[in-house]
């Protein structure tokens, strides 16, 4: 019993030191590699440090890995992607705090758009909707609707270009 826990010790010792040689290689290249992500030196730093600390809580598996540099790089990256969706929420919220709405205006707006796709030809608005709302491609839409691709561009065309014109009219 006493012999198992002495060699889990040095096991664990001597995965510290592995881990211990792994930061020592890698930090300096890591944090470059982040100061290009991120375009500052703190906010390069944190992501750094951030990647090593959860390389080094996993650091038994990972040490076991094909490569734990990449892993290491994987983890930035996570970490990086997870910052930017962070701020870019803030961002929305800042501007959707400062700008005041109009909703009347909205509502305008809204109307006078339902009344310029009404006013399209039916074959338009079907491109329309298939296309811009619902996303699908233009050989899509033309499956959906029995006729090709092509006739699905150019109605959207026609489409694009009386709804335009209705809108610019439009006061």
């Amino acid at each position: 019993m006493v012999t198992e826990f002495a060699e889990t010790e040095v096991e664990a010792e001597s995965r510290g030191e592995d881990f211990e040689e792994f930061f020592a290689a890698e930090r300096g290249r890591l944090v470059r590699a982040c100061l290009l992500l991120t375009g500052d030196v703190a906010d390069s730093e944190d992501l750094a440090q951030e990647a090593l600390s959860r390389v080094m809580e996993r650091w038994p598996d990972v040490a076991r890995m094909d490569s734990p540099t990449g892993y290491l790089y994987r983890t930035a990256l996570n970490l990086n992607r997870k910052r930017l969706r962070r701020l870019a929420v803030a961002a929305r919220r800042l501007v959707a705090d400062r700008v005041e709405r109009d909703d009347m205006a909205s509502a305008d707006d809204r109307m006078d758009v339902l009344h310029a796709v009404a006013s399209l030809p039916f074959a338009q608005r079907e491109a329309l909707v298939l296309v811009e709302w619902l996303g699908y491609s233009a050989e899509e839409a033309g499956s959906l609707l029995g006729i090709e691709a092509v006739s699905v561009r150019a109605r959207l065309h026609r489409a694009r270009t009386s709804l335009r014109r209705s809108l610019e009219e439009s006061p």
